[in-house]
């Protein structure tokens, strides 16, 4: 995510404005922290917060691809630009254009929804305006694989884990996006390494941790649909691991 904010500049400052870090709060948001998009769906509607209490925001809003290009195949978002009053909420539609039914309809697919805020021009000298840009992940998911859901058994338990030269690989059997954001031996720390990761259907990639930092229980947490974090505890035996479902109980009964 890109922030940004609207400062009060003036020349016998901006030396040092510019070098100390900027503390940005964006005044539009989005009402989620990602979105699902169901196959069988004919839309999908988000809602955009203006949290400032004074001034209306212009809110621009567009999709990107995996490598952040603007998509204009698969999908578009309307309005592509609105004005949203002070505290006050805007709606938008996310819409198939014809080129999605050539998407992958036996796995997911990835995206991202920005949103821009534009602030409304000031009547000030020495205003510099910046705008926050908010990016979130868009997950196309198709009817056939929606079907797959089953909340009792998150396919997030079907990961494993192996220890291969010195490394660690993560495999995801599943047609689903794994959004990992913790690895280490504790529930509520990262191994020294681990950085946050997405991992691809049907995909496997190295963790960035190495065996031994993640000692004989390794645990993971991921972002479940509604943004949440959930916690994997697993079992090894040998060179491989798989997700204990009662030690994960328990770890998710502990954290909430």
């Amino acid at each position: 995510m890109k922030m940004l904010r609207t400062f009060t500049c003036y020349p016998a400052i901006l030396a040092t404005l510019l070098s100390v870090p900027l503390v940005a709060h964006s005044a539009i948001a989005p009402d989620r922290t990602r979105i699902i998009y169901n196959g069988e769906e004919k839309s999908a509607t988000i809602s955009l917060k203006n949290s400032n209490t004074s001034l209306p925001y212009l809110a621009q809003v567009w999709l990107e691809n995996e490598k952040f290009a603007k998509e204009t195949t698969f999908f578009i978002a309307q309005p592509p630009l609105q004005r949203i009053e002070a505290n006050s909420s805007g709606q938008i539609k996310i819409q198939p254009l014809p080129g999605a039914t050539h998407l992958p309809q036996d796995r997911e697919t990835l995206l991202y929804f920005n949103v821009r805020e534009i602030p409304p021009k000031s009547d000030k000298t020495n205003i510099l305006q910046l705008a926050i840009q908010t990016r979130i992940k868009f997950f196309y998911r198709p009817a056939a694989v929606a079907k797959q859901v089953d909340k009792q058994h998150p396919w997030q338990e079907k990961l494993s884990l192996s220890f291969q030269g010195g490394e660690t690989i993560i495999d995801n059997p599943t047609p689903f996006y794994v959004v990992i954001s913790r690895a280490g031996n504790k529930p509520d720390t990262s191994a020294t390494g681990f950085k946050n990761m997405v991992l691809a259907p049907r995909s496997h990639q190295a963790l960035g941790v190495k065996p031994g930092d993640l000692g004989s229980t390794p645990t993971l947490s991921y972002v479940d649909d509604y943004g949440g974090r959930r916690i994997l505890v697993f079992t090894c035996a040998g060179n491989s691991c798989h997700p204990d479902e009662d030690k994960s109980r328990a770890a998710n009964k502990n954290a909430s």
